[in-house]
């Protein structure tokens, strides 16, 4: 049987039926699968030590022949022990390895052996603590004397049967085609795709598999851009209902506010009302600090659409985002003479409103994703279309995948005059956005930035709370609440969890309501909670019938309780950077002073001077960029909504590589050097993403 890189894993002579079921829980099916699941760490077992020069705390490889070998069973322990002599030409070390009692059939006497491990004392002796072993043959060496890979792994499958697999293989890699032109390889100095895969896996030294690492996170940065910016391109060539700016409804609009805009509100609603003035479909992401005020220049966009005779779509993450917003709207728009309507799953008035809204009855509509929804039967009203769709707008996109911001663009697909349009599509996010991120995974979008508090804004007093300060936060939270105030206590679980050793909702609640705070009145919200029941505690809560109310992260997100003063965050350590100002966010929202209190019980210092961050930066985009180095792209954008590989994904805070890969994708679309098999690897890379 010829062997090629579509092969199927289990045709493949060492892939038992046991060992493919554990392949494919890695998603490796092929051999091309296999060559890229890469290595996230190497073992640097590349020097051959005598064994007269090994010290403890050592890690390194030596090479030797087998003295003695003998397994003991220690009863006591439950285990067995085997216990190995070795000799090189300088002297003599005990290997010993924990129930592996095998190792006697295959390391036998005076066969010449490497050993790789780590060196430590037992009884005052140095020993080799279970090295890794390899018998020296006269092929090259794949576990011991080298840099050795290490993957990622699943139960039941080293990395050391990984290695067994890949490198007997690795001459296939030649039938990779590699998909960059060679301008783009030259200009940008990167070695084969050949090259890079074999040194990946197996380097010869560290600088070579850092090329091979820098090579293939290209390849995956690279299509990341090219599919963004084809995606930009495709949008410009597409037509929208283009409407004109009304300075004389938008003035008086403005001027009647109880408050006054920020510059960041005025730049950012201006940038708005150029991009609906072209018939060309907007597509901007409105990036604005938590409380910053995006919800009010969304309004007033759809405020312009609605008074030039179209509709306009508001898609929130949850049903009290959602409510928020049409209370919200209803309020500022009262004088308007607008129809606005609110689009959940648990609203009852879902047949008639849907009916409504494909007769252009109205005006703005606000909802979940029940605006999207392919399910609607009868009781629902079926699925909902609208007459005249102009402007989409997508509250916290990044809560969304890509096909479901899409969704409420594309499905209201409508003609005007005869011609094909798509409405304009205005996202938000309370997410500062760093600018890695902005170049690539939102690299489609044009970016408003509101970086300003409104002016009426007080500093949000944040303190670090060790186990012995407790009372004394307890003691402010009192006084707050004497003062009429209300309080947010936030917990990283809904139930009690030993493994993480944190605080659950529950348990918190209990012992908050129970113990500390007896007399006063306390809630509990969290996301396993019925809609009706999450609904009817925040109605209290907003009224003033709650003291405190202790959740999940579910307000880390968009809820408006100007007269909270207090967030309380147990297990503040659990939590990005990021999420913690989110939090902060729902606080201060009001004229009086507010405070932040971060519990944490963890004495690591590193762990404080990660918080600390909370108290020292200027705003959000500072904290998300620290966040980005600390903890990596997956937990600031949320990897459920995108399959980003690996490597692109580590990558995603190297500004200089992300650079160089964007202006790769535009050489590529602007020459023309779109071949067949790239735009086929295009495709292929798009289904890997995870879009929805």
């Amino acid at each position: 049987m010829s062997i090629t890189l579509n092969t199927k894993i289990e045709q493949i002579e060492k892939v038992g039926p046991v060992y493919l079921k554990k392949l494919k829980k890695l998603n490796i099916k092929t051999i091309q699968d296999l060559f890229f699941h890469f290595p996230h760490r190497y073992e640097d077992f590349s020097q051959i030590v005598l064994i007269s020069q090994l010290k403890k705390g050592q890690k390194a490889t030596i090479q030797g022949k087998i003295v003695e070998i003998e397994n003991t069973r220690l009863f006591h322990k439950r285990m067995v022990l085997t216990e190995s002599l070795i000799k090189d030409k300088s002297g003599v070390i005990k290997a010993v390895w924990f129930n592996q009692p095998y190792l006697i059939e295959t390391l036998k006497k005076n066969k010449l052996v490497n050993f790789s491990g780590k060196l430590s004392f037992t009884k005052k002796t140095l020993v080799l603590s279970n090295p890794v072993y390899e018998i020296v043959r006269q092929n090259e060496t794949v576990h011991t004397g080298r840099l050795v890979p290490v993957y990622p792994e699943t139960a039941g499958l080293s990395s050391r049967y990984l290695r067994y697999l890949v490198k007997p293989l690795l001459h296939l890699s030649s039938q990779i085609t590699d998909f960059l032109p060679e301008q783009i390889k030259k200009k940008f100095s990167l070695t084969s795709l050949n090259q890079a895969i074999k040194q990946i896996h197996f380097p010869d030294n560290f600088l070579s598999a850092k090329k091979a690492r820098e090579r293939l996170a290209f390849d995956e940065l690279f299509l990341m851009q090219l599919m963004v910016l084809q995606q930009k391109q495709k949008l410009i060539q597409e037509k929208a209902q283009n409407i004109p700016f009304s300075q004389k409804l938008i003035k008086p609009f403005v001027k009647n506010l109880p408050f006054k805009l920020t510059d960041s509100q005025r730049i950012s609603t201006w940038e708005i009302f150029q991009d609906l003035a072209k018939d060309k479909p907007m597509n901007r992401l409105l990036n604005g600090d938590v409380g910053s005020g995006k919800t009010i220049v969304a309004l007033m966009a759809a405020l312009e659409t609605a008074k030039a005779g179209y509709q306009t779509a508001l898609m929130a993450p949850t049903e009290i985002l959602a409510k928020q917003h049409f209370q919200t709207f209803k309020n500022f728009l009262k004088k308007s003479n607008l129809n606005i309507g609110l689009l959940t799953r648990t609203e009852k008035s879902h047949p008639q409103l849907k009916k409504q809204i494909a007769q252009g009855k109205v005006d703005i509509i606000i909802g979940t994703h029940a605006l999207i929804s392919a399910k609607g039967g009868p009781a629902s009203g079926g699925q909902l279309s609208f007459k005249n769709l102009c402007l989409a707008i997508v509250d916290e996109q990044h809560r969304f995948g890509v096909l479901q911001r899409a969704a409420l663009q594309k499905k209201v697909y409508q003609i005007e005059d005869g011609l094909p349009t798509i409405p304009h599509l205005l996202s938000m996010t309370a997410t500062p956005i760093p600018r890695t991120l902005a170049l690539t995974i939102y690299g489609d979008l044009d970016i408003s930035l509101i970086k300003e508090l409104p002016k009426h804004r007080q500093k949000i007093i944040t303190e670090i709370v060790a186990p012995n300060n407790r009372e004394k936060a307890y003691n402010s939270i009192r006084d707050q609440v004497k003062q009429k105030k209300q309080v947010f206590v936030i917990c990283p679980l809904i139930d009690e969890s030993d493994k993480l050793s944190v605080k659950s909702v529950t348990q918190e609640y209990e012992k908050l309501s129970q113990k500390i705070f007896p007399k006063l009145r306390i809630a509990m919200l969290h996301g396993k909670l019925k809609s009706k029941e999450k609904e009817e505690i925040m109605k209290k809560f907003k009224q003033g019938k709650i003291d405190i109310l202790v959740s999940t992260s579910v307000v880390e997100v968009g809820v408006d309780i100007p007269n909270a003063t207090v967030m309380l965050i147990e297990g503040a350590d659990r939590f990005g950077l990021a999420q913690l100002h989110q939090f902060r966010g729902r606080i201060g929202r009001g004229a009086d002073q507010s405070y932040c209190f971060l519990f944490t019980d963890s004495t690591f210092q590193k762990t404080h001077q990660r918080l600390k961050a909370i108290l020292t930066a200027k705003d959000g985009f500072e904290l998300a960029e620290e966040d980005l180095k600390i903890r990596g792209p997956g937990n600031l954008i949320g990897t459920q909504q995108w399959g980003i590989p690996d490597l692109a994904m580590s990558s995603l805070n190297d500004l200089e590589l992300i650079k160089k890969t964007r202006e790769a994708a535009q050489l590529v679309l602007k020459n023309n050097l779109l071949n067949s098999f790239l735009e086929s690897k295009l495709e292929n890379f798009q289904k890997t993403i995870h879009l929805e």
